[in-house]
């Protein structure tokens, strides 16, 4: 597939970020389970508790990821710039990666702070790189 080897890296940071989700989906299912907290169910909202900041962390990894990974594929087909695509879908994937790690140590405020600057960076590198691809694809 010599035709994307210009976007490997945005590539290897999509399936960087769907690994790290698939890491953290069993951890958090373990935690809610010890807790008596039935699949597909939220702990009580407590930053406290750690088993609702890993639910908290891969809720928030996953319910971005779709997006992020619709943005990186219309870049890439639509032939946006790789240098740029490959950049802010690192960022994407860095900013996912410390907003996990954030959740998870339970750094900062539930609501502001640390974990919503760095969501917002990665929030606004995802706008940017879908805008890309829709211009690149009316070029």
């Amino acid at each position: 597939m010599e035709q994307f080897a210009a976007y490997a890296h945005a590539l290897v940071a999509l399936a960087g970020t769907a690994l790290i989700a698939l890491i953290i989906n069993p951890i958090s299912a373990a935690k809610k389970s010890s807790q008596g907290v039935t699949s597909g169910s939220m702990p009580e909202p407590d930053y406290s508790d750690p088993a609702y900041r890993w639910s908290r962390a891969y809720l928030n990894l996953t319910e971005m990821m779709g997006l992020f990974a619709v943005a990186v594929f219309a870049a890439i087909l639509t032939g946006a710039n790789p240098f740029w695509v490959n950049l802010l879908t690192s960022v994407i994937f860095i900013s996912r990666l410390v907003v996990a790690v954030v959740h998870i140590q339970g750094w900062g405020k539930p609501n502001s702070g640390l974990r919503t600057m760095v969501f917002a960076i990665g929030w606004l590198s995802a706008i940017v790189l879908a805008i890309m691809a829709i211009l690149a694809g009316f070029a």
